[in-house]
């Protein structure tokens, strides 16, 4: 049995509120779960104290046992100084697609193309 500790989403439409839980990973993400831990309102400003609520206690214990946070929820613990998350950095996700290059190579020599004609 994996266990994750996951957002479960609730509010109403464009209203989103999320409980944090501790849930089987392959139980639906609105679906069955084990432990109620916290809640995150997302509408509420960053800096507000009740943005985020988690029972650090009962997190530290999920943890030990092994249930592994989803990537939001481990943003929330390495604020709250649980457990440590390394930034992700991609590269290659930033950078246009190919279809994209070739076009621009093109247009890259189209202009050198004009740029060298006129001096000939």
């Amino acid at each position: 049995m994996s266990v994750k500790i996951r957002l479960s989403r609730g509010g109403t439409k464009k209203k989103p509120y999320y409980y944090v839980v501790i849930a089987e990973a392959a139980s639906p993400r609105d679906g069955r779960y084990i432990e109620q831990i916290g809640t995150h309102n997302p509408m509420l400003p960053k800096d507000h104290a009740d943005r985020v609520k988690i029972d650090l206690d009962r997190a530290k214990h999920w943890l030990s046992v092994g249930a592994q946070p989803t990537d939001r929820v481990a943003r929330f613990l390495d604020k709250a100084g649980l457990m440590k998350r390394e930034a992700h950095n991609n590269p290659e996700k930033a950078k246009p697609k190919k279809k994209r290059q070739e076009r621009e190579a093109a247009e890259a020599k189209a202009a050198a193309d004009a740029a060298a004609k006129p001096a000939a």
